[in-house]
């Protein structure tokens, strides 16, 4: 297990899927969230890339995409990840479905201990848009379309399209890190709809930082 970021204690990795004979489909609409916030600009992106395709052709990435669940064994199904892929989908068609594998199965009628066995995994993230929390963890959405627009985290995703901002897949909810940093920075008012007031300077913020900042950050 690993530290996990704003003083979280744990995270462990997430499992990958062991055989796609494990796969199951599921109606995107009918998956609970396990964190707050988005960014809408990432959504809006994903949408157009995904209007381009046929329904087919979408269903065939996405499963390419498998989305890790915690189930309750009596039909509720908790999503670990993919929730910017997956809201993207939702708004183009309401019954979307998309393909899912059970990380764990927990028998319970009660979702407060789903959301402990999450939290004491270091699998939710309880901030909201401005970057405050933790928040009670009954405050979680209960739809994709309910998740708060972050646009300190589309602002992330933007740089991170540019190469300004190295991925880094093992850190837990990195791009979430670096959104909190840079909404202690001095930028200019911007929106996930309209990020280039910002873009200069966060850009210029980030190119500045030695590798120190990041390693203290993403620890």
């Amino acid at each position: 297990m690993k530290s996990n970021l704003f003083g979280q204690s744990k995270y462990e990795e997430i499992p990958k899927a062991s055989s796609r004979n494990n796969y199951l489909k599921v109606k995107i609409n009918s998956l609970l969230p396990t964190q707050m916030c988005i960014g809408l600009a990432e959504v809006i992106n994903r949408k157009v890339d995904f209007l381009k395709e046929s329904k087919e052709a979408r269903l065939n990435y996405i499963k390419t995409k498998p989305v890790p669940l915690v189930s309750n064994s009596y039909g509720s199904f908790w999503m670990l990840d993919r929730h910017h892929r997956l809201r993207a989908l939702l708004e183009i068609e309401k019954d979307a479905e998309v393909y899912g594998y059970v990380v764990k199965e927990i028998k319970t009628k009660e979702d407060s201990k789903i959301l402990e066995f999450l939290e004491s995994r270091g699998w939710l993230y309880l901030y909201n848009s401005r970057g405050v929390g933790p928040q009670p963890i009954q405050n979680l959405p209960k739809s994709l379309l309910s998740l708060e627009d972050d646009p300190y985290r589309s602002l992330v995703w933007q740089l991170k399209q540019e190469g300004v901002l190295t991925s880094h897949p093992l850190v837990p909810y990195y791009e979430f890190k670096w959104a909190s940093w840079l909404r202690r920075m001095p930028l200019p008012p911007f929106t996930s709809q309209k990020l280039s007031p910002a873009l200069p300077q966060a850009r210029k913020l980030m190119t500045s930082q030695n590798s120190s900042t990041f390693e203290r950050l993403l620890k």
